[in-house]
């Protein structure tokens, strides 16, 4: 009965070990995010779950590309190495309206300790007459375990 209940406790206790998280946020007078998912602690750092959401404060930007809801399939690129976590997350507007799409890129470095800082790019594009874009930059602080 102890040798299941200790070999129960060590499976538990590696499968903790196995997996971790990534989370991102940013809050300026351009954009409001925060971004988080579940990463593997092998097979190359693979990230299996993802979700995070955008506000852009720009007037400038069509109402539906302001509020913006991020899932595992808008992440186009993802790197996670213990120097630099980056992502590059890409959501095209849904529905009958024109074109349009707002990309939303993170690069950063270590700081020690599972905490990242650097800088973010979003872009977002609407096809409306010669097509508008909007683009702003800031910094990010992200941590990753």
């Amino acid at each position: 009965m102890r040798v299941t209940a200790v070999l129960l406790m060590m499976t538990i206790a590696s499968g903790a070990q196995a997996s971790g998280g990534i989370s991102c946020e940013a809050e300026d007078k351009h954009v409001a995010f925060d971004l988080g998912g579940g990463v593997t602690h092998g097979m190359g750092g693979a990230l299996f779950s993802f979700e995070g959401s955008a506000s852009i404060k720009s007037a400038a930007v069509a109402h539906d590309l302001r509020e913006v809801v991020f899932g595992r399939d808008q992440v186009a690129q993802y790197l996670l190495n213990g120097r630099q976590l980056a992502l590059v997350l890409y959501r095209e507007r849904e529905g009958d309206l024109p074109h349009g799409y707002v990309e939303l890129s993170v690069d950063t470095r270590s700081e020690g300790e599972g905490s990242y800082a650097g800088t973010y790019q979003i872009a977002v594009f609407e096809n409306v007459g010669e097509g508008r874009t909007y683009q702003a930059d800031g910094k990010v602080t992200c941590f990753a375990e």
